[in-house]
C-alpha cells in the first residue's frame, strides 16, 4: 500500500506531467544528484505504476551500501533516464541548467537540507514545501528513536529558506507555525487539503477466507504508537465471545514492541486479524463492505483513511480531533477515546446491522484540482 506522503508525491508528479509547462525532477542518490526532465519523469511515472517494469542493477549499485535490492534498481534506472548528474558538492552547479523562473517543490518531508535547500535559494528558485504534520514534536514518545531531533531541524530550515509553506490543514498550520515563530520569522503560508482518489475495490483481489460472512469492521493504517490499535484490541477484549471480525490492515511500524507482542499471540480463530501487504484495490473493497472503519489515532496531519471510507460508502467511528472535524464535518462519529463505553456500544449497534444511522451520504472529499488552483495560484 501507497503511504500517504507517497500519494501526495505521486499526485503532483501526475499534475505537473499533465500540461505543456517545463517540468524537471531532482533524485538524491548514494553518490550525488540526478536531474531528470520530463521524459524522464513520465518514464518513473510508468514505473511507479506498475506499467513499466524497474531495470536490474547497474554496476554502482555494488556500491551502494545500506540500499535494498529494489532501491538499487531504481537508483540505476534513475540514472540511466537522467539528463546530468552531480556529485553532492556539486549541486549548485547542476541547479544552474534550469531555465529562468522556476519554482521548486518538496512534498514528501524528505532532502529538507541545508545543501539542498541553501541550492535552491541560491539559484533564486522559488522554493514550495509542504508540511505534513508536525506530530514528531508534540509526541515525541511515539516516534522513532533519533528522529525528534532531525524532524525539528528539518521544520527550522523550512522556516528559513522556504518562500511558501504549503499545509495540509488549518490545524496542521496552526501548530507548525506557533513552532517556527519560536525561531523567528515565519514565512508565507497556505493551507490546501489533500485532494483523495479512492481507489476502485475489487474483491478478487482479496486473499482466500475474506471479506468475512458476517458484519466486520476494518481500522487501516501503519501500526505504530499514535495510531492507537492497542485502544482497539481493548473494546475487543471487552466485547467477549460474540465480537464481530476486526481486520488490521496495514503495516507494522516502529516503536510498538507490546501491541506487535499482542497480535502475535491472536487466536487465529478468533475474531482479530492483521492483514498487512494487500493491494489498493483489495483494501478499498474490504472498507466498502465493512459495518465501520474505526480510528482512534491520537494526532493527524489529514488523515486519509477516515476520508477514503466515507468516499467508499462507509460508516466511521474516529477520535474527535480538531484536524478531523476540519474537512470531514459532521459526517463520522466522533468519541473521544478517553470514551472507551461510546466505542463499544457504537461498535456493538453497527454489528447488529439494525442502527441504519451515520451512513455517509453527500460526503464531498477534497479534490486534487481543489489542491492544486490553490497551490499554483500561489506559484512564484
Amino acid at each position: 500500500m501507497a503511504t500517504g506522503v507517497d500519494r501526495v508525491e505521486l499526485a503532483y508528479l501526475a499534475r505537473f506531467l499533465s500540461d505543456d509547462t517545463p517540468c524537471f525532477g531532482m533524485v538524491r542518490t548514494a553518490f550525488g544528484y540526478l536531474l531528470l526532465d520530463r521524459a524522464g519523469l513520465q518514464s518513473v511515472q510508468d514505473r511507479t505504476a506498475g506499467h513499466t517494469p524497474w531495470g536490474a542493477p547497474d554496476g554502482l549499485s555494488r556500491f551502494s551500501r545500506g540500499r535494498s535490492a529494489a532501491g538499487k534498481s531504481a537508483e540505476a534506472d534513475f540514472r540511466k533516464l537522467a539528463i546530468a548528474r552531480a556529485a553532492p558538492w556539486r549541486l549548485r552547479a547542476l541547479l544552474r541548467r534550469l531555465p529562468d523562473n522556476c519554482a521548486y517543490f518538496n512534498v514528501g518531508h524528505s532532502n529538507l537540507t541545508d545543501r539542498v535547500l541553501s541550492a535552491v535559494k541560491a539559484a533564486g528558485i522559488h522554493a514550495n514545501v509542504l508540511v505534513h504534520d508536525v506530530i514528531p514534536l508534540e509526541y515525541p514518545q511515539f516516534q522513532r528513536p533519533g528522529t525528534v531531533k532531525p524532524f525539528r531541524e528539518k521544520l527550522m530550515r523550512v522556516r528559513q529558506y522556504a518562500n511558501l509553506v504549503i499545509y495540509n490543514s488549518a490545524d496542521t498550520q496552526r501548530r507548525a507555525q506557533a513552532h517556527m515563530a519560536g525561531w523567528g520569522a515565519v514565512p508565507e503560508g497556505i493551507v490546501a487539503h489533500l485532494g483523495t482518489v479512492a481507489p476502485l475495490p475489487d474483491a478478487a483481489d482479496l486473499p482466500v477466507g475474506l471479506p468475512p460472512d458476517r458484519p466486520y469492521f476494518v481500522t487501516v493504517g501503519t501500526i505504530e504508537p499514535r495510531k492507537n490499535h492497542g485502544f482497539l484490541l481493548d473494546i475487543w477484549e471487552n466485547l467477549g465471545p460474540d465480537a464481530p471480525p476486526l481486520l488490521i490492515c496495514g503495516s507494522r511500524g516502529w516503536n510498538n514492541d507490546a501491541v506487535f507482542d499482542r497480535l502475535d499471540a491472536l487466536d487465529p480463530a478468533g475474531p482479530v486479524r492483521e492483514i498487512p501487504a494487500l493491494s489498493d484495490a483489495a483494501l478499498a473493497a474490504l472498507v466498502r463492505d465493512a459495518a465501520g472503519s474505526l480510528f482512534p489515532s491520537v494526532a493527524e496531519g489529514f488523515g486519509l483513511p477516515p476520508v477514503e471510507s466515507l468516499v467508499l460508502g462507509t460508516r466511521v467511528l474516529c477520535n474527535d480531533l480538531e484536524v478531523l472535524r476540519e474537512f470531514l464535518g459532521q459526517m463520522p462519529v466522533y468519541a473521544r477515546v478517553s470514551d472507551q463505553y461510546h466505542w463499544e456500544t457504537t461498535i456493538r449497534s453497527w454489528a447488529k446491522g439494525d442502527d441504519q444511522a451515520n451512513i455517509p451520504t453527500g460526503f464531498k472529499a477534497p479534490t486534487w484540482d481543489e489542491h492544486f488552483n490553490t497551490v499554483l495560484s500561489m506559484r512564484g
